[in-house]
């Protein structure tokens, strides 16, 4: 009878261990690409590409463009759940993911990001032009391996020295109507990178216990809170006066000038907040406000831009 138990048990946790990684469904795939944060690089990708157009954006560029800039993401996406899985598994925020838990293999997702990065790539060489293709590669390299592999781990400075990488978007939309980079696109992108500090490290400070217990040098856990706080806050001054660029260099007009204008005082009484008098939501409210800051921001690009065609 124990022998049977036994066998019986055995039999069950061979099943158990086959189905870690059996369980797996289209969501976990889903999810390993990041949607959201995708979705939001792709809404700056279509900002790059409309600002480039004098009219309206060319539908094979449009579509292939952001199809192709998309896939190569959620590539990069994946390889940071595989490279992350370690740390991934010690934090709140991220324990439950795909490779984290066991959901889906290594090797499946490595497979995963690989024709996803091969499909959009191809995409991107095929049907918008070699520079785009490149360029997104290089931001892929950049976040997945250059950012996630090496900085993350080697300083408290990692995400703005890989904030370039994340930041691209702009100008693969650029490049990818015009096939050339410009000033302007640039402008875009430097509005981007200079906004990633103040809202990563918004999240970090929510999280300090969580990256500290990872070993991740993240700037709250090497330089304590206030520290941080204050970098917060100095970061968005520095958007703020960023931001202003496209109206003055006459990139945009006054429909930007005030709607950006009105997002970074909204994002200035979050950081000083948060440096002055914060609460233990605050840190995670100043996150949030940075993703709504962002989006609503390149919205009102978009809406400076066409709005005077259809007076």
């Amino acid at each position: 009878m124990a022998k049977s138990i036994s066998l019986n048990t055995a039999v069950a946790g061979k099943h158990s261990s086959t189905n870690k990684h059996g369980r797996a469904s289209w969501r976990d795939y889903y999810e390993m690409t990041k949607p959201n944060v995708v979705m939001l690089l792709l809404l700056t990708a279509v900002v790059g590409m409309c600002l480039a157009s004098p009219g309206w954006v060319d539908a094979t560029a449009l579509i292939c463009g952001l199809l192709g800039i998309g896939m190569l993401s959620a590539s990069a996406a994946v390889i940071n759940h595989v490279v992350d899985h370690k740390i991934d598994s010690q934090m709140a925020r991220t324990f439950n993911r795909p490779v984290a838990k066991g959901k889906v293999s290594i090797a499946k997702a490595s497979w995963f990001a690989a024709g996803l990065g091969v499909m959009g790539f191809v995409v991107l060489s095929l049907w918008v032009n070699m520079l785009t293709a490149w360029l997104t590669l290089a931001s892929l390299v950049g976040y997945a391996v250059v950012y996630t592999m090496f900085l993350k781990r080697a300083t408290p400075q990692n995400i703005v020295i890989g904030g370039i990488a994340g930041a691209a978007p702009p100008l693969l939309g650029w490049t990818a109507v015009t096939g050339e980079i410009h000033a302007h696109a640039l402008l875009l992108v430097l509005i981007v990178f200079t906004w990633t500090p103040p809202h990563f490290w918004a999240l970090a400070i929510h999280r300090e216990k969580d990256y500290a217990k990872a070993k991740v040098p993240m700037l709250p856990v090497t330089h304590g809170v206030e520290f941080t706080k204050t970098s917060v806050l100095l970061y968005t001054v520095l958007l703020s006066l960023v931001c202003l660029l496209p109206y003055l260099v006459g990139m945009s007009d006054l429909i930007y000038l005030v709607g950006s204008s009105l997002l970074n005082i909204g994002f200035m009484y979050y950081a000083v907040k948060l440096k002055f008098a914060a609460t233990s939501q605050t840190a995670m409210k100043t996150f949030k406000f940075s993703i709504v800051h962002l989006m609503v921001l390149f919205v009102v690009l978009l809406l400076d831009h066409y709005v005077p065609l259809s007076l």
